[in-house]
C-alpha cells in the first residue's frame, strides 16, 4: 500500500476542492503542508505577515468567485490573522485557514508556540475545528469547505498538530468525501416572490440596494438584477464594494452607481445588513416599503423592518421576481423617476475634484487617479484603502467589470491598511496591473508587502495621498473639539511631515516620486506605470478638507 503523510493528504484534499492558490507564511509546524500543496500543483504565494495572507485571499476570492486557502504556523502565526479573519466574516467571504499547533504529546508541556489558538479562532470564524487523526484530514477539509460555502458564507479554521503532518498512513484507507454539499443557490418562497413583485410593480419610485451579503449568492443570475433594474427603470445602489462591476459599466450606465434609497417608496434590499453604513436603516425613508432578501435569515429585519422578508440568494430571487414581472406586465416605458443623471465618469464629478489649490485637495488627487484609470488603464485592478482616501476615491472611480474594485476598508469593520496585500490577491486572480490609492497612515500597516509585489513581478502604482496625519480622525476632531484642539493641539493624530515613502519603491527597483504640484499628479502616475514595477507616487494633500461623509458623521458625535 502507498504511504502518505499528513502534508500530502492536505495537498490532495485541497486539490480535490479546486484550490489553485494558497497564501502563506512559512513556519516549522506546518512545512509538510507546503510540500503537499507544491506536489499537488497548488501555487503557493508567500506573504510578509499572516494577516496580509488572509487579506490577499479575500481579494482573490472577490475577484474570481473561487476560494483560496491560508496556511499559518502555530501560536503567533495563527493569532496574527484574527483581524483579517474578522474582515472575511464581516464581508461574507469564504476563506479556509489552516493553522499549525504543537505536537499532541507536547501540549501543555511548555513547547514552542503552545497556545490555545482554537478558542481564539472560534471567536472570529463561523466554524473552527482541531483535527485529531491524520487519516481524517480530507474529511475535515471537506467539512470546512461545506461550512465556508453554505448559504451564509464566511471564514473557517482547521487546526492541526504538527505530529499529524509527519505521520504516514495508507492512502487506500483514507476517505476522500464527494458530493457532500449543495451545489445550487436557493430561491425564495413563491408566495413571497409574488408579494415582492406586486410591491415593485405598484411603486412610483422603486430602487435596488446591493450589499456585500449578496456577493456569494449572485451566482449566474447577476444579470437578472440589471435586467430587473432596466425593466422597472430603477437605480441600483451598490453599498457593498465587492459587488461593484457586476451590474454593467458604471461609466456607461450611471443608474448602476446611484443610491437613491432615501427617496424611494419601495426598496429591494439584496444582501443588506442594515448597520451604520446604511445609517442603521435611517438611510431609507420611513415611509418606504422594504423587500429584504438575504441568504442568512438572521439578517432579515435587523435594524429595519422587512415588509417582505425573503430568505434566498440575491441572484436567484432577483431572477424569480423578474420572471413574475415579465409574465404579468410590460417593461416600464418612460424614463426613470430619478430623471437625468447627467454626465457619467470623471467629466461628471463635482468641481472639487478639479480644485487647483496647493497643497492638493484630496479630491483633486483622487480625480487625477480616476482620470488615469478611465482613459489609460480601464482594465486595471483598482484597490482603495484608508479613511478619507477611501471616501474621496470610491466616489470618483467608475468600475467596468466584476472583481475590478477592492476596498476592504468599506467593510463593517472599517479595517484600514489592507491595501498592499489586497494588491497581491487581486493580481493573483488575473495578472492585471494594479493601482492602489491610499493614505500615509494606512500605508504604514503592511508596507513590506511591496517586497512581495516586487518578488512576484506585480506591476502596481501606489498613489499615496499624504496629509501627514491620521486624517479622518485629526480633521474630525478639529470639528468636534475645536476649542481644545486650538488650545492644546492635536492629541496623537498627526504623523511626521511628508515622510519620503517613495524611497521604498526605489528599494525594489520601482519608480518613486514626490509630488507637490497638483498638475504633476497625472504625469507622475504615467511615469510610474511605465516602470512596470511596484512604484509609489507620494502626493502632498491638504490636512483640512474633510469629506462630506465624515463631516456628517462628526456632526452626529459633536458634544452638545
Amino acid at each position: 500500500m502507498a504511504k502518505v503523510d499528513g502534508g500530502e493528504l492536505f495537498g490532495k484534499a485541497l486539490l480535490n476542492e479546486g484550490i489553485e492558490k494558497a497564501f502563506v507564511l512559512c513556519g516549522g509546524h506546518v512545512m509538510p503542508i507546503f510540500y503537499g500543496m507544491r506536489n499537488a500543483g497548488i501555487e503557493i504565494i508567500d506573504m510578509r505577515h499572516e494577516a496580509a495572507a488572509v487579506q490577499a485571499a479575500i481579494a482573490y476570492t472577490r475577484s474570481t468567485g473561487k476560494m483560496a486557502v491560508v496556511v499559518t504556523t502555530a501560536g503567533p502565526g495563527v493569532a496574527n490573522t484574527v483581524t483579517a479573519m474578522m474582515d472575511a466574516e464581516a464581508l461574507n467571504i469564504p476563506v479556509l485557514q489552516i493553522g499549525g499547533a504543537v505536537a499532541t504529546n507536547k501540549r501543555d508541556a511548555g513547547d514552542l508556540q503552545d497556545m490555545s489558538t482554537l478558542t481564539l479562532m472560534e471567536s472570529c470564524c463561523k466554524w473552527a475545528r482541531k483535527i485529531n487523526a491524520t487519516n481524517r484530514i480530507p474529511e475535515y477539509v471537506s467539512m470546512a469547505f461545506r461550512h465556508a460555502q453554505d448559504n451564509s458564507p464566511g471564514p473557517v479554521y482547521l487546526e492541526v498538530p504538527t505530529d499529524l503532518l509527519s505521520t504516514q498512513v495508507d492512502l487506500e484507507r483514507v476517505k476522500f468525501p464527494t458530493n457532500y454539499m449543495a451545489t445550487s443557490i436557493p430561491g425564495g418562497a413563491p408566495a413571497l416572490i409574488e408579494e415582492a413583485a406586486a410591491l415593485l410593480a405598484s411603486a412610483d419610485r422603486p430602487a435596488v440596494v446591493v450589499d456585500d451579503g449578496a456577493f456569494w449568492t449572485l451566482g449566474e443570475n447577476s444579470e437578472a438584477i440589471s435586467e430587473l433594474s432596466d425593466f422597472l427603470k430603477m437605480p441600483i445602489g451598490v453599498v457593498g464594494t465587492g459587488c461593484r462591476g457586476h451590474f454593467g459599466n458604471e461609466r456607461e450606465n450611471a443608474m448602476v452607481k446611484l443610491n437613491a434609497s432615501s427617496k424611494a417608496d419601495v426598496v429591494l434590499a439584496l444582501g443588506c445588513r442594515f448597520d451604520f453604513r446604511h445609517g442603521s436603516g435611517a438611510a431609507i425613508s420611513r415611509d418606504a416599503k422594504i423587500i429584504q432578501v438575504h441568504s442568512d435569515p438572521r439578517q432579515i429585519g435587523f435594524n429595519l423592518r422587512a415588509d417582505v422578508g425573503i430568505v434566498g440568494g440575491a441572484g436567484s430571487v432577483a431572477k424569480q421576481i423578474l420572471d413574475v414581472m415579465k409574465s404579468k406586465r410590460n417593461p416600464k416605458a418612460d424614463e426613470s423617476w430619478v430623471g437625468n443623471l447627467g454626465t457619467a465618469g470623471v467629466a461628471g464629478l463635482p468641481s472639487v475634484y478639479r480644485d487647483k489649490k496647493t497643497p492638493a485637495h484630496p479630491a483633486r488627487c483622487a480625480g487625477e487617479v480616476a482620470k488615469f484609470l478611465e482613459n489609460e488603464a480601464a482594465d486595471w485592478n483598482i484597490i482603495v484603502d484608508g479613511g478619507e482616501a477611501y471616501v474621496w476615491m470610491s466616489g470618483a472611480v467608475s468600475v467596468n467589470r466584476p472583481g475590478q474594485f477592492h476596498a476592504h476598508a468599506s467593510s463593517p469593520n472599517g479595517n484600514i491598511g489592507t491595501g498592499p496585500p489586497v494588491v497581491v490577491g487581486a493580481w493573483a486572480a488575473n495578472q492585471k496591473p494594479c493601482l492602489l490609492f491610499t493614505g500615509d497612515g494606512s500605508f504604514g500597516f503592511y508596507p513590506m508587502e511591496l517586497e512581495t509585489m516586487a518578488r512576484l513581478g506585480i506591476p502596481c502604482v501606489v498613489v499615496l495621498a499624504n496629509n501627514s496625519a491620521w486624517g479622518m480622525i485629526s480633521m474630525s476632531e478639529v470639528y468636534v473639539r475645536p476649542e481644545e484642539i486650538d488650545k492644546q493641539g492635536q492629541c496623537n493624530t498627526t504623523l511626521p511631515n511628508m515622510v519620503a515613502y517613495e524611497k521604498m519603491a526605489e528599494m525594489f527597483g520601482g519608480h518613486g516620486e514626490r509630488v507637490t504640484d497638483p498638475d504633476e499628479i497625472l504625469p507622475a502616475i504615467r511615469r510610474a506605470a511605465a516602470n512596470g514595477k511596484p512604484s509609489i507616487i507620494n502626493v502632498e494633500v491638504d490636512d483640512v478638507s474633510l469629506s462630506p461623509f465624515i463631516a456628517g458623521y462628526a456632526s452626529q458625535i459633536k458634544p452638545t
